[in-house]
């Protein structure tokens, strides 16, 4: 997984409503793009930064492409998000004391 890339596509509130849609199960490049108010060749630019970062995948069916949310990668960038923040983790005793002193 490339995080650069990854955290460049959620940088964006379209690309990352598209992927809350996908959440739901795959949808048609019309089907999404009827949900915003750009133009086509924008919605394309968009699928494209998901798609190079691959947190969406691409599926021709005659005319019509549907797109399908890469929900693996999608995990993996959430746990390095996750990891870079330190989630879950403990802080250490000292940082704890210095934030207590500077508030008294």
């Amino acid at each position: 997984m490339k995080i650069n890339q990854v955290l460049k596509a959620l940088s964006h509130p379209i690309r990352r409503e598209i992927i809350t849609r996908l959440r739901d199960g795959p949808q048609s490049a019309g089907e999404l793009a009827s949900n915003f108010g750009v133009s086509k060749p924008t919605m394309s630019t968009h699928f494209a930064a998901l798609k190079d970062a691959d947190l969406i995948t691409a599926e021709r069916d005659g005319v019509t492409i549907n797109y399908h949310l890469n929900t693996t990668v999608a995990e993996e960038a959430m746990s390095a998000v996750m990891g870079i923040l330190g989630a879950g983790e403990e802080k250490a005793p000292a940082i704890k004391n210095k934030r207590k002193k500077a508030a008294i």
